[in-house]
């Protein structure tokens, strides 16, 4: 069945591996027959979520004006969400972290309105090679899509962890199952 995948990027750097990454991953999803978005939070314009739970309040997910409400309008309509991220400081970056705090319009039981997305997956790209390293970010993925839908929850297709990028050997193995992934999914 065709889904409608949004692959949700946020690396500050323009081209780097996390992108090469997301783009294996779209070829392969391409080549099963599904849908693929778009949303690259490194290039928009997304403030922090203020905890202010204005949420909602001006007909629209985030009462902030930025490009989060951009985003919420592909999260409503898309089967599956793909995120891809390099690791910072043992999570993720500021900019894609402030798409993943304004989820909390859609939170739990609590949120006004359902995600329509069913399936998330991660790839997430460092150069550290420690489990321990990567461990609170993967934290904060289970904890957050985990929270999102508690009714219905969303399914975790799984996770890719990539390290040691610096070698082209490494990346030519990312890249590989990346792609695989996508037509997996």
């Amino acid at each position: 069945m065709s889904k409608k995948i949004l692959i949700l990027t946020g690396s500050p750097r323009r081209n780097g591996n996390t992108l090469k990454m997301a783009k294996a991953f779209e070829k392969g999803a391409l080549e099963a027959g599904h849908e693929v978005v778009w949303f690259d939070a490194g290039a928009k314009n997304l403030k922090g979520c203020r905890g202010c739970n204005g949420c909602w309040s001006k007909g629209k997910a985030c009462c902030q004006d930025d490009d989060f409400n951009e985003l919420a309008e592909l999260l409503e309509t898309c089967d599956m969400l793909q995120i891809v991220t390099p690791l910072y400081w043992f999570n993720f970056p500021a900019q894609i972290k402030a798409a993943i705090d304004k989820l909390y319009a859609y939170g739990g039981a609590g949120g006004l309105r359902p995600l329509s997305i069913k399936e998330t997956g991660l790839f997430v790209a460092g150069e550290l090679a420690d489990e321990w390293e990567y461990q609170p970010l993967l934290d904060t993925y289970k904890y957050v899509f985990g929270y999102l839908n508690q009714e219905d929850p969303i399914k975790d297709r799984g996770v890719i962890r990539v390290y040691g990028l610096e070698n082209p050997e490494n990346l030519r193995d990312a890249l590989e199952k990346a792609e695989a992934f996508g037509r997996e999914v």
